[in-house]
């Protein structure tokens, strides 16, 4: 059983179709995880039993030591950051940067009637200094770029000092130079010392940012490989997972993959 997270026997069906089937995965502390898959092997569906705003059909989940369906979501949810494109589209554009931020450590999208203190603010500049758009703190949210709101959104999901972090394709949508930048600023955070157990979702290997631990392969619902990133990521189950021959290498801690 993972320290971190667990997923034991877990089955999702939804309308009479099975999303995911038997699947078990374990999550111990200091790992860094990648969950790779072509479009409906379940990987969103894992990141939402993982975050705690999904509960399987039968099977256990269990994170930090608490299982669900034994716990009050609403505790359990503070100890699980989500940075997503779907959460940023939820936010109020004329949302302030700071208060994005802020936000996040009373578990809400917008200001409403909550009170903050000096210690919530110095923690919201610190993050946004951090990854790198403490200047942009007074501009409006819908005024800020695609690469800067990706920023913002894991700024937010720090800000509650979570024990998951887990990152819903953070580099889609970028350009080239936007995407390398951000995988620099999760290299630096996936190494760095006091950073939570960190989950990142992605299509594409060439996303994976160095540093990163583990490797989950999601094929059809059910899980392919799941171990030693990179006993896991390797030409042979790539190419079973995507159905098409490919090479895999890794170059400087960066995986590559091409058909031949």
């Amino acid at each position: 059983m993972g320290d971190v997270l667990t997923l034991k026997d877990v089955t999702v069906s939804r309308s009479g179709r099975t999303i995911l089937n038997a699947v078990n995965w374990d999550v111990n502390e200091g790992e860094r995880w990648v969950l790779l898959g072509p479009n409906g092997a379940g990987k969103t569906t894992t990141i939402q039993l993982a975050s705690g705003r999904m509960f399987p059909s039968s099977g256990e989940v269990t994170i930090i030591g608490e299982r669900m369906g034994h716990v009050d979501v609403n505790e359990l949810r503070p100890l699980v950051g989500v940075a997503s494109s779907a959460l940023d589209q939820k936010i109020p554009g004329d949302e302030r940067v700071l208060d994005v931020v802020r936000t996040a450590a009373y578990g809400m999208l917008a200001r409403w009637r909550e009170v903050y203190d000096d210690e919530d603010t110095a923690r919201a500049m610190e993050l946004l200094r951090e990854l790198g758009v403490s200047d942009l703190a007074e501009r409006q949210f819908r005024t800020v770029s695609s690469g800067e709101s990706k920023r913002i959104g894991i700024a937010r999901a720090l800000m509650p000092n979570p024990e998951i972090l887990i990152l819903d394709e953070p580099t889609s949508g970028l350009d080239l130079g936007g995407r390398e930048s951000l995988l620099a600023t999760l290299t630096d955070l996936a190494q760095a010392p006091y950073a939570p157990v960190m989950i990142l979702v992605t299509h594409h290997v060439e996303e994976i940012p160095s540093g990163f631990t583990h490797g989950l392969l999601l094929r059809d619902g059910t899980v392919y490989a799941a171990g030693p990133i990179d006993e896991v990521m390797t030409s042979e189950n790539l190419s079973e997972v995507f159905g098409i021959p490919l090479t895999v290498e890794k170059v400087r801690g960066r995986f590559t993959a091409r058909a031949f």
